[in-house]
């Protein structure tokens, strides 16, 4: 149990804002192995850590992040006084601390955020994931060496073949979805299994008993105290 890599998702999003640089802080603090976040590319070609398509539902802003340049998006609001981050300083701020899992949410991000991986010298540190397989490909063009991670909600039957394809080394499932027989199947294929994001004690609980490699929650902190790594 205690080999379980835990992630904080969004950072700490089920206790500081979501993909702020204090929701980040929070999970490095917590003693997380890895935080994720995601990215998409602003009108004037930033990258800056948002989940959404658009501005609405994690800032006081409006319209889609695409359509905005970065300091349209600096000066808004992302909660307490947060604003939006760059991939930059969400990089750098994890840099030594722990590992990072990028997920590469808008289109053309590929590129720009490997450069900015091997502009830092994070290329151990960071694996790139998303939902879009074609996007993994890509990295694994510019990159070879670098970790991708395949993610799925409900795994299509062919989802390891699909995954082994593109050179992901692990695949992100919804948690709900996740079978002993599918994670026995993983294994067996040489990959990593993370389930996201169960977010109680009784639903990391049954993602621990099938065996999965890491857990990616909202609250890190319930995942490191059901550990024993919490409090420290």
């Amino acid at each position: 149990m205690a080999s379980v890599y835990v992630v904080g998702h969004r950072g700490a999003a089920g206790l500081e804002p979501e993909n702020t640089l204090r929701s980040f802080r929070r999970a490095l603090e917590l003693g997380v192995d890895y935080v994720e976040c995601d990215v998409h590319l602003t009108r004037d070609g930033h990258l800056v850590v948002i989940h959404d398509e658009t501005l609405d539902r994690t800032t006081n802003g409006h319209g889609r992040v695409a359509e905005h340049t970065l300091a349209q998006i600096r000066a808004l609001d992302a909660g307490l006084g947060e604003r939006v981050p760059t991939l930059q300083e969400v990089l750098e701020a994890v840099k030594g601390r722990a590992g990072i899992l990028i997920e590469l949410k808008g289109p053309g991000t590929e590129e720009p955020v490997v450069r900015q991986v091997q502009a830092l010298g994070m290329e151990e540190e960071v694996v790139l994931t998303s939902f879009h397989l074609e996007r993994l490909a890509k990295v694994k063009a510019l990159m070879p060496s670098l970790r991708v991670g395949a993610i799925f909600s409900q795994p299509p039957p062919d989802a390891l073949e699909q995954a082994l394809q593109v050179g992901a080394s692990g695949m992100g499932v919804n948690y709900r979805y996740l079978r002993q027989e599918w994670v026995e199947a993983a294994h067996a294929a040489g990959l990593e299994v993370r389930a996201w994001n169960p977010d109680t004690e009784p639903e990391m609980q049954a993602m621990l008993a099938l065996g999965v490699d890491g857990i990616s929650t909202n609250r890190p902190d319930l995942l490191l105290r059901l550990l024993g790594r919490w409090p420290r």
